[in-house]
């Protein structure tokens, strides 16, 4: 190979066009004797240096090669002992530095030589290139920096971050799913078991078999796999977990990985199944004050039932009489039948009624006429209405929505309500001892309101009137109205009181109309 110099003197025409070539390359050319020192740099090297070439083979005792001036202070001591290296044993000469370039900046740059040699074998000179690759160093940095981040985001994130393999061996998990499992994916390659076996040990030996099939069946469809189980924590605590996982697909549309999120919703879940107990606990208390209000209207419910009953019998012996006459007069003996089936029904109505009222059953929705629900209630009360002389006057709005709820609870609350009014006036000796029942559509809200005109209520209790176990009765447990309020609350709606005038004190309570909730 031709040995190039800066001289003018070239003139072979092989060599000047070589030269050109090499000088016109993006990069920086040089060359050097078997010592080191350079016989050749190209122009653009030096123009980027700043330097003369007898500058860079200026050494001393500090600088054995003359680089110290343009190499980085980090870099110099590794480069000159990679170069060192090679001049010794021949080796190729592949080094990446920074070089200072003549406004004092420095840039990264991949150096790489090679030896030439003479028929001997012996080095004679070496060739080489510098070329720039600060961009692809900043490139590779911001790269580096971007993974650092997303690493880090990866190990913040609130939730257990995994990945599997098509066929559902894990490949990695982040920093917080090894912190809970007290394991890292190294602790699953176990003799004689999958990776994927190792962890379905740790979820919870009532849930495994259910995960291991719904993952099976993802993995072999593609669906997408979501499930609630528990997962064992490092020091033996089950922990509930909701999990999820999504394939992601090349654009053949095959999978090549499936990434998952598993979330601890275990306080979540320890909530909701303290809401459900409450939720029990309410429907308890609310059929124990349901018993006991019927266990209150016994006397009277009883009379209300023995009034057809006994009716029903009178027309029956009516029927009998009827047909002992020598010619019956049928049309009359039907009448007198009709009248014992409509006693008999009157009397199972109101029996159907108060076995609603007691048996117990979970809640239930349904859409249902509410001036309705309020008459059957008044229906059930008749008799305790009566007794105490209180006249129930009804102000009902016509063309009401349709309400949606468990009839039988919202009935309940109006039961009390009425109770605790007729309770009301009956303390009132003089004066009226009306009842008024009502109800207002306004937009899409069903109001009702039953007002009495009993002595009402202390301004200072009103805050206090709906609390659990508060009552001002002797033989009160506090409980109706507290009940009542959860009722309503829990079909959306609102219940409180306010002062009647001129006496008394009105409960009122709404509810949305069905159309408002489809």
């Amino acid at each position: 190979m031709t040995t190039f110099s800066n001289s003018p003197s070239q003139t072979d025409s092989e060599a000047t066009r070589a030269l050109q070539i090499i000088e016109s390359m993006p990069g920086h050319a040089w060359s050097a004797d078997a010592a080191g020192r350079f016989t050749y740099v190209s122009p653009s090297t030096l123009a980027f240096l700043g330097n003369a070439r007898e500058d860079l083979n200026t050494s001393d005792n500090e600088d054995e090669f003359g680089w110290r001036r343009v190499v980085h202070p980090d870099d110099y001591d590794r480069v000159a002992a990679k170069w060192r290296h090679c001049l010794e044993t021949g080796a190729h000469y592949d080094t990446e530095h920074r070089l200072r370039r003549a406004d004092g900046v420095y840039r990264w740059f991949r150096n790489s030589g090679r030896p030439s040699r003479d028929s001997q074998g012996r080095i004679t000179q070496w060739y080489g290139t510098t070329i720039d690759i600060d961009e692809q160093k900043r490139a590779e940095a911001a790269l580096r920096d971007r993974e650092r981040e997303l690493s880090q985001l990866v190990d913040l994130v609130p939730s257990h971050l995994w990945r599997l393999t098509p066929d559902g061996e894990p490949t990695f998990f982040n920093r917080r799913m090894t912190d809970f499992l007290g394991l890292d994916l190294a602790d699953t390659d176990r003799p004689g078991m999958s990776r994927l076996d190792a962890i379905i040990e740790t979820v919870h030996l009532d849930d495994a078999a259910k995960f291991r099939d719904a993952l099976n069946r993802c993995l072999v469809t593609g669906e997408s796999f979501a499930m609630r189980y528990r997962l064992r924590r490092a020091d033996g605590v089950y922990r509930w977990m909701s999990s999820r996982a999504e394939p992601l697909r090349d654009q053949d549309g095959r999978i090549v990985q499936w990434y998952g999120l598993c979330h601890d919703i275990d306080d979540q879940m320890r909530a909701e199944e303290a809401l459900s107990q409450l939720h029990q606990m309410q429907s308890d208390f609310a059929h124990m004050n349901r018993v006991s209000t019927m266990g209150e209207l016994a006397a009277s419910l009883s009379h209300e039932i023995t009034q057809p009953i006994a009716s029903a019998r009178n027309n029956a012996r009516a029927a009998l009489n009827f047909l002992d006459v020598l010619q019956p007069d049928l049309g009359e003996v039907r009448e007198a039948l009709a009248c014992v089936v409509a006693d008999a029904d009157r009397a199972g109505d109101i029996i159907d009624r108060i076995r609603e009222h007691i048996k117990k059953a979970p809640p239930r929705k349904e859409r249902f006429d509410l001036n309705a629900a309020v008459e059957e209630v008044i229906a059930l009360t008749r008799s305790v209405t009566n007794r105490n002389g209180v006249s129930v006057q009804t102000r009902f709005a016509d063309g009401l929505c349709l309400v949606e709820g468990d009839r039988v609870q919202l009935q309940q609350v109006i039961l009390n309500l009425i109770l605790n009014a007729v309770e009301a006036i009956e303390a009132v000796e003089m004066g009226s001892r009306d009842l008024l029942i009502s109800t207002e559509q306004v937009g899409k809200e069903i109001g009702v309101a039953v007002s009495d005109f009993g002595p009402g209520i202390d301004p200072t209790h009103l805050k206090h009137v709906f609390e659990a176990f508060y009552t001002t009765k002797p033989s009160g447990t506090g409980m109706g109205l507290s009940i009542c309020r959860s009722i309503i609350d829990a079909h959306g709606g609102r219940l409180w009181v306010q002062a009647n005038e001129p006496r008394g004190a009105v409960f009122r309570f709404i509810l949305h109309g069905a159309e408002a909730r489809s």
